[in-house]
């Protein structure tokens, strides 16, 4: 069952430990947040890269974890489950996010994914379900660069323009920047487009990017619990992400409706 927030003692200042999959992000993801870390009352830092993860097909692997009264995989708990325990710990005040990416070809399986990955967690850390969360990039974190393109410009030298459609429907994000510009590299340039990156222009458009927009509306419902929100004017955060009249992402916006239990 998880602590409801009115018990606890107050938080003012909020510390966020991200799980990642990919070497971009283990190197840069925090840039992402910035404009969430501008209000001066919380920090994201990257605690761990780890495996991406796919749902459990093996029947051998499923009646070992029957046998043994697991309900998750020994390595699942080591790589995941520890870290993510051992950030939490006892503080309140610290928050858990996983965040993978889903390509084209896991998105029919992203209910099974995000259910694995939640089920590692809720596992090691059943009495603190709502300081962890599970959130997707999709296809993945080079998508968001089209939806900002001075961004990719500043950096690349290009002249492109904002994608008109929904960045999350790009199938090779990566690809199609390579396309663009050839020696495009993940880590590298990608970095500095990220330190360029303007998500409240991302989130402008409330009929896109509904899987992003989840990820920070879950961050922004954890910091709207500061004493004194209203002096930071975070609902100015909230109109800017559009999260009450945009798209969320209906396999982790579940997630938002436990910050409220």
């Amino acid at each position: 069952m998880s602590v409801p927030s009115s018990s606890r003692s107050p938080c003012y200042y909020f510390k966020f430990g991200l799980l990642v999959t990919g070497r971009g992000e283990e190197q840069y993801l925090p840039q992402l947040f910035r404009s969430l870390m501008e209000t001066g009352i919380c920090s994201f830092e990257v605690i761990g890269k780890v495996e991406q993860l796919n749902p459990i097909t093996s029947k051998i692997k499923k009646l070992k974890m029957v046998g043994s009264g697991k309900t998750i995989l020994s390595k699942d708990e080591k790589r995941i489950g520890i870290p993510a325990r051992e950030y939490i710990k006892s503080d309140p005040c610290k928050y858990v996010i996983l965040i993978d990416d889903l390509e084209a070809d896991r998105q029919e399986i992203a209910k099974e994914v995000f259910d694995r990955y939640r089920t590692i967690l809720d596992t090691m850390l059943p009495k603190q379900k709502n300081q962890t969360s599970v959130h997707f990039l999709v296809n993945m974190l080079e998508a968001y660069y089209f939806a900002n393109a001075q961004s990719i410009n500043k950096v690349l030298g290009t002249s492109l323009r904002d994608f008109a459609g929904d960045v999350e429907t790009i199938r090779h994000p990566k690809g199609e920047l390579k396309q663009i510009y050839s020696g495009f590299q993940e880590v590298r340039d990608g970095g500095k487009i990220l330190q360029e990156l303007d998500v409240t222009h991302i989130l402008a458009n409330p009929e896109t990017c509904a899987a992003l927009r989840t990820l920070f509306a879950w961050c922004l419902k954890i910091i709207q619990q500061y004493p004194y929100a209203d002096d930071l004017d975070l609902n100015s955060l909230e109109e800017l992400y559009q999260i009450k009249t945009g798209k969320l992402y209906e396999v982790t916006a579940s997630q938002l409706d436990l910050l409220l239990s």
